[in-house]
């Protein structure tokens, strides 16, 4: 890992913004070269700044373009610029949006500084960091997905709707009571979370029973 590590910081907060330069001024490893409070006044310097190496903390929720919507713009001026997203927000389409943009990693702001730090040497080493929390949103999304479990019975009568069938001739074909029927399509509806024909045979369609 090289001696030094530049970094830009691009945060609207104060307090956090404060916090993070006081922290990496106490590790000889790493300087903060430059600190922005929005994503356009970053895009304007590195127009005139694209041979200085370093490595980038951005913030999302900022004033103006977000740190997700600045990204495609500050990539195609440095693409070789290593991005960590430091931000609050956790939520899976957040995060995904922000890696497919161009960012190489994805922290949380309520990681502790150690942490922070370490995703910078992480990164300045050549990898990528996740927060915990982060990776785990990651592993769950790529996940298998868990199928929910209906009884025999209730995949017969599910299979009779999607064949077009009524709840009487369900009924029929099963040889129970139109009641039964009825009671049976209540209890899918409510072990998968649906509320309509619709939801139901999109979910079989889709291959989730």
């Amino acid at each position: 890992m090289q001696n030094e590590i530049n970094i830009i910081i691009v945060e609207d907060d104060p307090a956090v913004l404060d916090s993070l330069v006081t922290f990496f001024g106490l590790h000889q490893s790493v300087q903060v070269l430059k600190t922005f409070g929005s994503t356009e006044d970053f895009s304007g310097w590195l127009k005139d700044e694209i041979k200085t190496e370093f490595i980038l903390l951005l913030d999302i929720q900022l004033p103006g373009k977000s740190g997700v919507e600045a990204l495609p713009e500050i990539k195609i001026l440095k693409p070789d610029l290593d991005v960590i997203i430091l931000t609050t927000f956790e939520e899976t389409d957040m995060i995904f949006k922000a890696l497919s943009a161009g960012a190489c990693s994805y922290v949380s702001k309520r990681s502790s500084l150690d942490k922070i730090i370490e995703a910078v040497e992480v990164v300045a080493d050549g990898g990528s960091y996740m927060s915990p929390a982060i990776a785990r949103k990651i592993a769950d999304f790529y996940a298998p997905k868990k199928l929910h479990q209906l009884t025999k019975r209730q995949l017969d009568i599910v299979n009779g709707i999607v064949n077009g069938r009524s709840y009487k001739m369900i009924a029929s074909d099963l040889f129970i009571s139109l009641d039964t029927v009825r009671s049976h399509i209540k209890n899918i509806y409510n072990t998968l979370e649906i509320n309509s024909k619709a939801e139901l045979i999109r979910k079989s369609y889709d291959k989730e029973l």
